[in-house]
């Protein structure tokens, strides 16, 4: 570990590598195929927005929506790690939200172009504390909520996941180094849905962590 403080990996983490499609149930609901091996796609640091700060809509959408996932925070860098060795690169755990504008995502498809503007606009990774390792014994059987104006949205568990941390962790250093404060995002339940201005998210994992962001429009 360097002089760095992981616990606020997102002031100086370098990229957020998100995983699509990594549960069945989430990919059905937007009629997806089912991957038979990982879907990938990036953030970049400026989507980070912590607690205090809101969910900003950009101009371009009238339909974004909620994805909460369980994040992964590296805390040791590594290319080709072996799955036998990936949880010694983690050094904990954040609760994320993967804000999605539907309507752009789906034209983006449509066209088969990239996703870049639907998923990596500003304040588009919101994220909770810092999650030490030790606090999640397994993070193979976390469970994920999320609410908008206090009505249940998304209720989850990560023992649901197509490809586990540890296979994510191994696939992904396959082709992009991981660093040190970099963010995985593990995928989402299903129950994604549209949230409006001055709608109140709530979300949380079981037992260990619950952040609430407001969400605004951006006035230019």
């Amino acid at each position: 570990m360097t002089a760095r403080n992981i616990s606020r990996f997102w002031e100086w983490g370098r990229k957020i590598i998100c995983v699509g499609r990594n549960y069945a149930d989430h990919a059905k609901e937007l009629k997806n195929a089912i991957p038979s091996e990982p879907v990938l796609f990036l953030k970049p640091p400026s989507a980070y927005v912590t607690e205090g700060f809101p969910i900003l809509v950009p101009l371009y959408t009238s339909n974004l929506h909620h994805e909460v996932e369980l994040g992964v925070v590296i805390g040791k860098a590594g290319t080709s790690i072996p799955q036998s060795d990936a949880m010694d690169h983690v050094a904990g755990y954040a609760l994320c939200l993967d804000m999605t504008a539907r309507d752009i995502q789906d034209e983006c498809k449509s066209k088969g172009l990239p996703w870049t503007l639907a998923k990596a606009f500003n304040t588009s990774c919101p994220v909770s504390e810092f999650i030490p390792k030790e606090r999640i014994s397994d993070p193979g059987n976390v469970k994920l909520w999320l609410k908008v104006n206090d009505q249940l949205r998304q209720s989850g568990c990560t023992a649901h996941m197509l490809f586990s941390i540890p296979y994510l962790i191994s696939y992904i250093s396959e082709f992009i180094s991981l660093e040190e404060g970099d963010l995985i995002l593990t995928g989402t339940p299903k129950g994604v849905s549209a949230v409006q201005e001055h709608d109140e998210l709530q979300a949380g994992i079981e037992d260990v962590v619950s952040m609430s962001f407001k969400v605004a429009r951006k006035d230019h």
